[in-house]
């Protein structure tokens, strides 16, 4: 079966990434962690058996972490985030994959490993899906296209995955749930994920 990895990322640019953790570490700080994120997300997906699909949230960055010859590039849709992954989702679909996975680039605890179970866990289940403990997640990956799952959710908020999980369940999907990890978007974030995976 033919299986991708979709990646959304933001150009590594002072003063526009990790703006709430640059809110207390500075932004020169915050840029440095965020490019060891992206660092760290390329190299899981380097791991994983699929083709791997960038999706940057502007324009596509030529000479850079993602080389072409690796990984797809394409750029993220111009709307909410629910509208973005399910435009990215669709796109990857009608190329003919049979099961596709979506991560972004802020979770240090995320690894190879993980990514190839979740893809694995899709042989028996419509849909995988990984919590974060600011109550979203982490990463999400179908078998087949379900509009819903991003349509009628507060993006950003503590609701997603209660809701997410909701609407997996009275669509009566069979899903699969991986480990609550961290995503970095404050320091205390950052600091619990350097626990964690030092």
């Amino acid at each position: 079966m033919k299986q991708a990895l979709i990646i959304f990322v933001r150009k590594p640019e002072l003063g526009k990434v990790k703006t709430r953790l640059a809110a207390t570490v500075g932004n020169e700080k915050a840029l440095i962690i965020y490019k060891e994120l992206l660092q760290h997300t390329f190299d899981i997906a380097s791991a994983t058996d699929a083709d791997k699909f960038v999706f940057y949230a502007s324009e596509i960055e030529k000479d850079d972490l993602w080389k072409a010859k690796r990984f797809f590039k394409e750029v993220q849709s111009n709307d909410d985030l629910g509208a973005k992954m399910k435009n990215a989702f669709d796109l990857v679909f009608e190329r003919g994959y049979d099961k596709v996975i979506i991560i972004g680039s802020d979770c240090f605890e995320l690894t190879a490993s993980l990514l190839n179970d979740a893809f694995n866990l899709l042989n028996k289940k419509n849909v995988t899906i990984g919590p974060a403990k600011d109550g979203g997640y982490y990463l999400l990956g179908m078998k087949e296209m379900f509009d819903f799952l991003f349509e009628n959710k507060k993006w950003s908020t503590g609701t997603v995955y209660s809701s997410t999980v909701n609407d997996l369940e009275s669509n009566n999907l069979l899903y699969a749930v991986l480990p609550l990890l961290t995503d970095v978007d404050t320091e205390e974030d950052w600091r619990a994920s350097k626990k964690m995976t030092t």
